[in-house]
């Protein structure tokens, strides 16, 4: 099986005997797509909810609610129709302690990519999100199995 890393803040897609997988995601939400009918997986590791939180905007998959779009027309590029799409996703984790104070890097990533699945029509089938701990996931083009692997807990497949 071939593994094809997603680093932060980018986004990349997968085929047959293929998988995606991202590395410690803390507040940082990793956006899965899969496309059932052609077995097409996509996958963007965003870090803040949208472009008002940086200065430097040039990179869509930096943001939440523009990387999850971005990801969408990618999968389109691929022949991928929204009809068979569905989406997973984790991370979103309360990782510092001024998330407290009412900014909640994390938490606000993971409403901004759920707003933008909703506005888009795809479902959200399956989520590891919240509490204070990273995770690393992996994808698998084959299947749309999403793994999720922490340093604490068992792994979770969704």
């Amino acid at each position: 099986m071939e593994m094809i890393v997603v680093g932060i803040a980018e986004g990349k897609t997968a085929a047959r005997g293929q998988a995606l997988v991202s590395y410690a995601l803390g507040s940082c939400v990793g956006v899965c797509l899969y496309e059932s009918r052609l077995k097409i997986a996509g996958m963007a590791h965003v870090i803040l909810p949208d472009q008002n939180c940086s200065r430097n905007r040039e990179n869509e998959y930096k943001f939440a609610g523009e990387g999850t779009r971005r990801l969408i027309q990618e999968m389109y590029r691929l022949g991928g129709e929204k009809r068979y799409m569905t989406a997973k996703i984790a991370g979103g984790a309360r990782m510092f302690r001024f998330a407290e104070m009412g900014w909640d890097i994390g938490k606000n990533n993971v409403e901004r990519v759920k707003r933008v699945l909703e506005e888009e029509g795809i479902r959200l089938v399956g989520e590891d999100t919240g509490k204070d701990y990273g995770r690393t996931i992996t994808f698998f083009a084959e299947n749309g199995v999403l793994e999720v692997n922490t340093v604490r807990h068992a792994p979770l497949r969704l």
